[in-house]
C-alpha cells in the first residue's frame, strides 16, 4: 500500500530516528508525560518506522500520539484526525482492513466537519479508503473513493500536482484488477508523466507507477513489457529503500508472477523466495500476502 509522499531518504531514516528519540528524551525529562508536544515527537517516530516498513513499532508510537491528542485536544481535533489517518494506513498495510477502515472513517468525519467536504485533507481520506477497499477486493467501491479524491485534488491542486498523479496511479491499479487494461494503462501513464516531470526519475512514487504498469501488462499477457517495468520498479526500490522493505518484497513477488507466466519456474522460484523472506520478517507468517507467496511456491 502507498502514502503518496516519501518523507525520508532511506539512508537518513536511522539518523532521523535517533534525533527524534533524543529530542523526545529531553522533552520527557523537562515536561509532563502527557504534554501535547510529545504527541508530535511520537508521530514523527511512527512515520519514520512506517517508512522503514517496521509497522508494529510505528503503531506503538502512533497510538501514544493519539492517546495524548485525545486527552489534551479533544476527540474532534484535526491532529486527532491525523493520528486516525496514520493508524488507518498502517493497519491497511498489515492486512487488517476492517480496523483500517474504522480509523480512516473517523479521520474522514473530523476533516469533513472541520475543513469542509472539498478540502485536500478530505481527499487524503478518500484516497486511503480507496486503497483499503482495493486490497479487500471491493474494486467498485475503491474506484468511487479514488474518483472523489481525484476530483478534489484536480480542482484544488491543479492537473499536474503529484497528488493528482497519485490518484491516477491508484485508479490505474484498480482498473487493472478489473481487467480493464487499456483504461488502466491510460491512468498509469498519466501518473508516470506527472511524477517524472515533478518528482524526477528516481523518486519512490515513480517505482510505484512502474510496479502498476508491470501488473497491468502482465494481465494483458504482454510479458516482456511487464518484465521491463517490473525490473525498473525493483531497481529503483533497491536504490531508495532498505533491502528488506515490504515494497521490495512486492516487486519480487510481481517479477515471480511474470517469470511464472513466461514458463521460467527457476527464476520465479528465486523471486518468490526473496519475497517470502521479506514478507515473513516484515509482515509476519499469517499476513495474507505472505500466505499467497507460500501458495505460489507450493504450486510451482
Amino acid at each position: 500500500m502507498q502514502s503518496g509522499i516519501n518523507l525520508f531518504d532511506i539512508s537518513k531514516i536511522n539518523e532521523a530516528i535517533e534525533l527524534f528519540r533524543f529530542a523526545l528524551c529531553i522533552r520527557l525529562q523537562t515536561l509532563p508525560d502527557s504534554y501535547v508536544d510529545h504527541a508530535n515527537s511520537y508521530d514523527w517516530l511512527g512515520i519514520a518506522y512506517d517508512e522503514k516498513g517496521e509497522y508494529d513499532k510505528a503503531i506503538k508510537y502512533y497510538e501514544k500520539s493519539l492517546k495524548i491528542r485525545l486527552s489534551k485536544l479533544g476527540s474532534d481535533h484535526l491532529d486527532v484526525a491525523t493520528s486516525y489517518n496514520n493508524l488507518g494506513l498502517i493497519y491497511g498495510r498489515k492486512g487488517e482492513y476492517d480496523k483500517a477502515i474504522e480509523y480512516l472513517e473517523k479521520s474522514l468525519k473530523i476533516w469533513s466537519n472541520k475543513l469542509g467536504s472539498d478540502h485536500s485533507d478530505v481527499a487524503i481520506s478518500y484516497n486511503n479508503l480507496g486503497l483499503v477497499y482495493e486490497k479487500k477486493g471491493e474494486h467498485d467501491k475503491a474506484i468511487e473513493y479514488h474518483e472523489k479524491s481525484l476530483k478534489i485534488r484536480f480542482n484544488k491542486l491543479g492537473s499536474d500536482h503529484p497528488h493528482v498523479a497519485c490518484s491516477y496511479n491508484h485508479l490505474g491499479l484498480v482498473y487493472g484488477k478489473k481487467r480493464e487494461y487499456d483504461k488502466a494503462i491510460e491512468y498509469c501513464n498519466k501518473s508516470l508523466e506527472i511524477q517524472l516531470n515533478k518528482l524526477g526519475p528516481d523518486h519512490p512514487d515513480v517505482a510505484f507507477s512502474y510496479k502498476n504498469l508491470a501488473l497491468v501488462y502482465c494481465g494483458k499477457q504482454e510479458y516482456d513489457k511487464a518484465m521491463e517495468f517490473g525490473n525498473k520498479s525493483l531497481e529503483l526500490r533497491l536504490k531508495k529503500l532498505d533491502s528488506n522493505h515490504p515494497d521490495i518484497g512486492f516487486s519480487y513477488n510481481i517479477l515471480g508472477d511474470i517469470y511464472c507466466k513466461k514458463g521460467d519456474k527457476m527464476e520465479a522460484k528465486k523471486c518468490y523466495e526473496n519475497s517470502l523472506s521479506i514478507f515473513t520478517q516484515k509482515l509476519g507468517k499469517n499476513h495474507q500476502d505472505t500466505k499467497e507467496v507460500i501458495s505460489k511456491l507450493k504450486n510451482l
